[in-house]
């Protein structure tokens, strides 16, 4: 065995050991469960789940493969369907301009039929097809001939695995919303099964549909018993489309809700295999009072107050904004009701492309978009066949709706981007009505966020997958959560007061039911009326540490000069956030967050103080989120926050690593010395310099060089990630959640034969630089005594390992110099890099 085989087979076995991906997939703290693809046979690309809630199985849509996932044992491993696009079709795709990777069969459509069965669909290398799978025996129904039993996929699932997409079942048949060319430059809300004469779809037209990127869709049924007028069932689609109605030098993107009616055949003359009903309005979540407006739609979740009364429905939609420079995600709830009346409301015109948006006037009679009901039965429309031309060419030219669903937002994170949202009531509709938000993160992190009236209060922040890991897909179900990434999937208990393990925290959920019992020092559920008045504030006056909602303690920290910390302040309200601190200092706010640099004219203390408010209130009150207090302290002191502070157990683990390292190197140089003067006695010494390449010259590195570019601090901030040189995070957000700079750490996954080893530690703040074991820094042919240029006004990579890191690993270093001459270290094979990953 080689010299570069040992350490390719050191390097990984240490980069797993640092990253934790070598112990089980659990969550800390919690009895949950993540799968990665080591469980799935490395079928990634996961995006589309489909849960059957009676027997608890998960089915996941991936690239060419189907999976099933037993919920209730997830030891077991998961089954599998490979689905893949035969040779001829992918370079046929190929030889259209399109890559490797998108000429796959990405599964995009998983929905149970009436017979229990689910439909399939996928890509298929740009040309979508569909199958139908049988749950119980987990197979696709095949022909005659053996080969899987294929439709096309068109207007049912999109050509490209990237393009936004949604779909629904409304009693067994199919409503889509998708692209339905080729190119990707078509798009259609369309009826995609069923009748050949009653699969309809949308007017290719500006005016109906304007570039959107479609969000989400929910069937509503009107119940027999509880509809005595004979109202059709409707599907509502929601999505995000370029404004046509606003004259502006850029495109304006506006949310949209659309409707059409279950029972919609399309017209005689007019519209024909077109929707007769089809009717948008726009979707305004805005803070009026501060004119902060979210245009962005991210994603829809569709709930009711009470279960089986669609007219409870209500959809919370989360936004982000196109005009925010950073990242920002907010939460507004619309009601069906409010949907109703604008759908009911005037309609917006515009005669000619140069003229002004005008109310068109007057309006035909039947009213045009109306969905089938018993009046209009009884007036002889029994069927959308049946209306006059001049309806139908009144709601061709006027999809879009004079007035707009407004609300406003729940709640605001700022320097977050939150991909998912799945939201969990509690309490019943004539009582005080709590909302637990289950929000997912674009690294990989799940947040709960309770909702009480006008409050929102963030509970946890729980990391579950890599940072490169986005969350895509969250289901509720029996009081956990499944939640899906590209690549893994986890299952978190999401429900139950017992998850709350501080007093502060149970505090903040008391709106969920929950209370703290000092006696047993558990966080208990109860039947017991909050009371009014602020409840979360009630709750946290009888914890130990007496402190209110808006009157936080003040934490001391011992910093020391020249430190960069950051100091976190949390809040979910629109409304902005202002910091008091000494006159003198040094800081800069990333959001509601503020970065100090530590000197002594900034030592003193600093407060948060942000706006509260909610929907209708003008006059929002100030409440204090955090408070700090910032002491010079010696280093030596406890509770010093300062840039060798923790750095000492790791340098013990790289001295270790390092020392093992030089002995198992050296003991297997001398074996294989011993070897060589067994076989070849008199081998002259000329001869052992030919080990040596023609270029090198002996030369050790220096030990304060090999080190300089080996470790980095990290920094994060609001979810994100970034590479400083002594940033210290103090990422306690004062309200009980979990740390914001979680472990969390991956290998690279996406591209196993990449022969690179990602090393990503950010739980404890450091980088292994790829740099320390590379092969070129080893070798005596690179100078390492050189240091970087410093700009002026930076500080050199070499200050971020501070002297007394320096000092411990100096004698260890040192010896490497010794094995610097052995021909060993200059072997030309090739070492596995542990890389650091930008994150």
């Amino acid at each position: 065995m080689s010299p570069g085989v040992v350490l390719l087979v050191l390097v990984p076995v240490f980069c797993c050991l640092l990253s934790g991906n070598c112990l089980p997939a659990t969550l800390r703290g919690h009895g949950d469960t993540i799968l990665g693809s080591e469980r799935f046979n490395h079928v990634t690309n996961f995006s589309t789940f489909q849960l059957d809630r009676s027997s608890g199985v998960l089915f996941l849509g991936a690239r060419d493969a189907i999976l099933a996932v037993d919920t209730k044992n997830l030891e077991q491993q998961p089954k599998e369907i490979i689905w893949d696009v035969p040779e001829e079709k992918r370079n046929s795709c190929l030889a259209k301009g399109k890559t490797e990777e998108d000429c796959r069969n990405y599964i995009r459509l998983l929905e149970f039929l009436d017979d229990g069965r689910l439909y399939v669909c996928g890509t298929y290398a740009f040309d979508p097809q569909c199958a139908f799978l049988e749950p119980t025996s987990f197979t696709l129904e095949k022909n005659e001939d053996g080969k899987v039993k294929m439709e096309t996929g068109k207007t049912k699932c999109p050509f490209e695995p990237s393009q936004h997409y949604t779909a629904v079942m409304a009693d067994g048949v199919l409503y889509t919303a998708a692209t339905s060319n080729f190119l990707g430059t078509l798009f259609d809300i369309s009826r995609a099964m069923g009748p050949e004469q009653e699969r309809i779809r949308t007017e290719q037209s500006i005016n109906w549909l304007s570039d959107p990127k479609f969000v989400s869709s929910a069937f509503i049924k009107q119940p027999a018993d509880s509809n005595p007028a004979g109202d059709d069932d409707k599907i509502y689609f929601f999505f995000t489309e370029t404004a046509k109605e606003y004259d502006m030098y850029t495109k304006v993107k506006v949310p949209r809700v659309a409707r059409v009616c279950k029972s919609d055949v399309g017209g005689m003359k007019t519209l024909q295999r077109r929707w007769t009903t089809f009717l948008k309005a726009q979707l305004v979540c805005e803070d009026r009072p501060s004119s902060q407006r979210y245009n962005v739609l991210i994603d829809v979740f569709t709930t009711q107050h009470s279960p089986g009364d669609p007219s409870s429905t209500l959809f919370y939609g989360l936004f982000t904004s196109q005009w925010e420079p950073e990242d920002v995600s907010a939460v507004c709830v619309f009601s069906l009701s409010d949907i109703g009346k604008v759908m009911d409301g005037p309609f917006k015109e515009l005669k000619k492309p140069y003229d002004n948006w005008i109310n068109p006037d007057p309006v035909p009679n039947p009213r045009p978009g109306q969905c089938l009901n018993n009046e209009l039965k009884a007036e002889g429309f029994e069927s959308s066949l049946k209306l006059p031309d001049k309806v139908l060419t009144f709601v061709r030219d006027h999809p879009l709706m004079e007035n707009s669903v407004t609300a406003a937002p729940l709640l605001v994170r700022r320097g977050i981007k939150y991909t998912k949202l799945a939201v969990k009531l509690t309490g019943s509709a004539e009582e005080r009505q709590a909302a637990l938000l289950h929000l997912g993160t674009d690294r990989g992190e799940l947040h709960q966020v309770a909702v009480v009236g006008l409050n929102a209060t963030l509970l946890q922040e729980i990391p579950l997958f890599s940072p490169q890991e986005p969350v895509n897909n969250i289901i509720l179900h029996q009081g956990a959560a499944l939640v899906g990434s590209p690549l893994s999937v986890a299952r978190v208990q999401t429900e139950g007061c017992a998850l709350y393990r501080s007093c502060e925290v149970c505090a903040r959920a008391r709106g969920l039911g929950c209370v703290w019992s000092s006696e047993e020092n558990t966080c208990q559920s109860t039947q017991e009326n909050p009371g009014p008045g602020d409840i979360v504030d009630n709750a946290l006056k009888k914890c130990q540490t007496h402190e209110s909602r808006c009157h936080p303690a003040i934490r001391e920290l011992k910093v020391a000069v020249g430190l960069r910390i950051l100091l976190p302040c949390v809040q979910l309200s629109p409304r902005p956030c202002s910091w008091d601190h000494p006159p003198h200092r040094h800081t800069r706010q990333h959001n509601s967050d503020l970065e100090v640099t530590v000197s002594e004219d900034s030592l003193g203390t600093y407060i948060c103080t942000c706006q509260e408010g909610g929907p209708n209130v003008r006059d929002p009150t100030p409440c204090r989120q955090a408070a700090y207090h910032l002491t010079r302290e010696d280093p030596s002191a406890e509770g010093w926050v300062g840039p060798t502070k923790g750095r000492h157990v790791l340098a013990v683990y790289i001295i270790s690593f390092f020392m093992g390292l030089i002995i198992g190197v050296t003991l297997f140089y001398f074996v294989n010395k011993r070897n060589q003067g067994a076989q070849r006695p008199k081998a002259s010494s000329e001869k052992g310099r030919e080990l040596l390449g023609s270029s090198a010259t002996p030369q050790s590195p220096s030990s304060a060089s090999l080190m300089s570019e080996g470790f980095k601090m990290t920094e994060k901030r609001n979810g994100t990630t970034s590479t400083t040189t002594t940033t210290t995070l103090l990422s306690n957000h004062g309200n009980g959640s979990h740390n914001g700079n979680s472990y969390s750490s991956s290998l690279n996954n996406s591209n196993p034969s990449n022969g690179l080893y990602n090393c990503n530690i950010s739980g404890s703040g450091l980088k292994l630089s790829s740099e320390i074991l590379a092969p070129d820094r080893l070798d005596g042919r690179t100078r390492m005594g050189v240091r970087p240029e410093v700009r002026e006004g930076e500080s050199g990579e070499g200050d971020e390992i501070d002297k007394g890191l320096e000092d411990g690993l100096g004698e260890g270093l040192d010896r490497l110099e010794d094995y610097n001459h052995f021909p060993l270290f200059r072997s030309s094979a090739p070492l596995a890099k542990c890389e650091e990953s930008s994150i």
